[in-house]
């Protein structure tokens, strides 16, 4: 079982930087506090991937190209969009050769199951996953989120099932817009908890809020809450909570 406590701020250690699974918000005014506290520290080099939104067409993945290199600006830091589109950008090692020296390295939103599907073992996964054991931190909102776990429902398209994930978080699932998808799909919490695996930590994040730490150990920072979700109900974790995941 997962455990709750109250605390005011996470604590960085030496080793893998945090991992910080983003509700929404990437890249926007409200969140740059808390990417702003991901890379300080580290190398001012954020590397970005708008992979998620390779589906919903050009126009769209330069949407969060802009928004990124603005933030970057916005926190002094140097941008590095990786224009990961297919497996074939994926695996190129001149693309995977960017994310050295990375400080933050973000995966924005979009479809959750195409990014997991173009980057699962590819060169651009292993760099980042490199990078990241060696002290970068990473952050996923959104799909972002929803493909670092090991499976990935459809969303948007439930009978469809859903996919692998990426696997870096395989003890946990992540249901992202909690607070807006939780009143739109009645029941979207069942589609996660089942089948039920005890050693699997369901949690949803709302808008605007994300969940800092990893791999067991995550504070709940940003504007609202993250939601424990278990076969007997929810729990809501306000800012400043502490959860403690199994696995």
């Amino acid at each position: 079982m997962a455990s709750i406590q109250a605390e005011d701020a996470m604590t960085v250690t030496s080793g893998p930087g945090p991992i910080a699974l983003v509700g929404s918000g990437e890249y926007l005014p409200q969140m740059a506090e808390i990417e702003a506290s991901l890379i300080e520290g580290r190398p001012s080099r954020y590397v970005q991937l708008a992979t998620a939104a390779v589906p919903d067409g050009p126009s769209v993945v330069e949407y969060w190209h802009d928004l990124g290199a603005a933030q970057a600006e916005r926190l002094g830091v140097e941008p590095v969009i990786l224009a990961v589109n297919d497996r074939t950008d994926a695996e190129n090692g001149e693309l995977a050769a960017q994310v050295l020296g990375a400080g933050l390295i973000y995966l924005s939103g979009g479809n959750p199951g195409y990014l997991a599907d173009t980057l699962r073992d590819t060169a651009v996964w292993k760099a980042i996953v490199d990078a990241w054991r060696a002290g970068a931190a990473l952050a996923g909102c959104s799909a972002g989120a929803m493909a670092m776990t090991s499976w990935v429902p459809s969303l948007r398209h439930p009978k469809k099932g859903g996919t692998e994930g990426l696997a870096l978080l395989p003890h946990m699932r992540v249901i992202p817009h909690f607070d807006a998808f939780a009143a739109r799909i009645p029941d979207l919490v069942t589609r996660f908890l089942l089948p039920h695996d005890p050693l699997v930590t369901v949690v949803g994040i709302d808008e605007d809020t994300a969940l800092v730490g990893g791999l067991n150990d995550w504070t709940v920072r940003g504007h609202q809450s993250a939601w424990l979700l278990t076969q007997d109900g929810r729990e809501e974790l306000p800012a400043g909570t502490i959860l403690t995941t199994p696995g």
